[in-house]
């Protein structure tokens, strides 16, 4: 017989394995044997006001010091403008070890750093410039520094020199979004660079941002889409045509996989009235639903890797923090329950003293080496949303311990002045030298910025707090 859990209780790992949670999808029951829809959230009324209110003094009360907080968002703004941004157009240091073949680059973020080589590079530069833009933006509301802005709009000038722009071009529309493979287009590097462009047209006034997210929407509908919520998600420009991505021979899924990132197509709806991305949006909602497994996450599409066992460090927050939108836009609570449960996966896979690991396996074990910091800001912004709406005490907790972990991480004097303000994301393997094993990538301190500059900005009338999960 299956345990049903206590919804205010965090599941063990003992749990998640006995409830066959890794033998098949999830399907329409929620965590622990409840039935899609059956989450009740456990405020009401005043209480909810209530709830909203306190929010920054009970994350103070469970151990973050919210001065602190706010320093270290600030030195890690610094790093993403003043470090990591290219201010020149053309690379002079920087190492193209993946050919892009990007002829303009001011804008854009490296990517990748050795502490121990000193050598800095790329890898998936458009998508993580508009996760960049998106970070500056929430932070300007909380630190009120006009040049954060400027640097995202710099950076929304390299997303707009890597558009197709002849209205002639069957590919018009379409932005080059390449992760490390030199002749393909992403699907999901597109959709994850539009939000930043969003929240820029909101925050600036500035038509051409929207212009840009409107014909990158209608070429991915037009297409990557293949219908009941899956997309083709490797374009060869050069070929014009679709082509299998890097290690098809054990991806199960072969010609397409669910992308509901940043919840664009709900987004885009929105703003834009046309129905067939709302459609497009709860067709891959109700597709992530099906085919969840194990609770919370999605094993058997990449870049999780079902053969291993591993999953990818951001895949539940992609694919789960969406729910949240679904739920808030239909009033249909089995998106919240599925939100609930990819939050309850995250904490079972946070480590004690708050990290988070890219081989991380379906028994919660990890490798000894790896932490993907981003991975567990990804889950502070996921729980931040979550407590939103339950006003459950798990989530608060489980967010104090990443923020101060991250926060533990953070390079406040260092002697390489590349370092300073960024968060560490990874300790590399010993390579039989002493070399220092850090490896910098820039989303550690990006999705460090986003979930800081959501954490501080919480209050009742927060419009941008409202975007974040898709409902503005």
């Amino acid at each position: 017989m299956t345990k049903k859990l206590h919804p205010n209780n965090r599941f063990s790992r003992r749990d998640f394995l006995r409830q066959g949670a890794l033998l098949a999808p999830v399907g329409a029951m929620g965590f622990g044997g409840r039935p899609a829809g059956s989450h009740q959230t456990t405020a009401r009324g005043g209480a909810v006001a209530q709830g909203k209110l306190e929010f920054l003094p009970r994350l103070a009360a469970h151990g973050v010091n919210l001065d602190d907080l706010q320093s270290s968002l600030r030195l890690a703004c610094t790093w993403i403008t003043d470090v990591a941004q290219m201010r020149g157009d053309q690379l002079t240091i920087e190492k193209n070890f993946h050919d892009f073949p990007y002829k303009h680059w001011r804008g854009a973020i490296r990517g990748e750093y050795s502490a121990a080589l000193r050598q800095w590079s790329f890898f998936a530069p458009v998508w993580h410039t508009g996760q960049a833009i998106k970070a500056l933006v929430f932070a300007n509301e909380i630190l009120q520094d006009p040049s954060l802005l400027k640097s995202a709009q710099l950076g929304a000038g390299f997303i707009g020199e890597a558009r197709i722009v002849d209205p002639k071009n069957k590919n018009h529309g379409l932005i080059w979004g390449a992760e490390g493979d030199i002749h393909g287009v992403n699907t999901s590097c597109i959709l994850e660079c539009l939000d930043g462009l969003m929240l820029l047209a909101k925050t600036t006034g500035e038509t051409k941002y929207w212009k840009w997210v409107e014909e990158a929407v209608a070429w991915v509908a037009r297409n990557a889409y293949m219908g009941q919520g899956v997309f083709r998600d490797d374009y060869s420009v050069r070929q014009s045509r679709w082509v299998n991505p890097p290690g098809d021979k054990w991806f199960p899924y072969m010609h397409g996989r669910p992308l509901i990132d940043d919840a664009i197509f709900l987004k885009a709806f929105k703003h834009t009235g046309i129905q067939e991305y709302r459609r497009i949006f709860y067709e891959t909602s109700d597709r992530l639903l099906r085919d969840e497994s194990p609770p919370g996450n999605w094993i058997n599409y990449p870049p999780c890797n079902p053969l291993t066992g591993s999953f990818h460090p951001r895949q539940a927050y992609w694919w789960g923090y969406p729910q949240i939108a679904a739920y808030k836009d239909s009033g249909n609570a089995k998106y919240l329950d599925c939100a609930i449960r990819s939050g309850e996966y995250y904490i079972s896979a946070m480590r004690h003293d708050g990290g988070l690991f890219r081989g991380t396996y379906r028994d919660f074990n990890t490798n000894s080496f790896g932490q993907e910091t981003s991975g567990i800001e990804c889950a502070v912004i996921l729980w931040h949303g979550l407590w939103k709406l339950t006003y459950e005490d798990r989530w608060l907790a489980a967010m104090s311990k990443a923020l101060n972990y991250c926060m533990r991480l953070q390079f406040t004097e260092p002697s390489d002045p590349n370092l300073r303000g960024a968060i560490l994301s990874t300790v590399m393997y010993p390579d039989g030298t002493d070399r220092l094993p850090y490896h910098l990538r820039d989303l550690g301190t990006i999705f460090f910025v986003q979930a800081v500059a959501g954490v501080l900005g919480e209050t009742p009338e927060r419009a941008t707090a409202d975007h974040m999960s898709g409902s503005g």
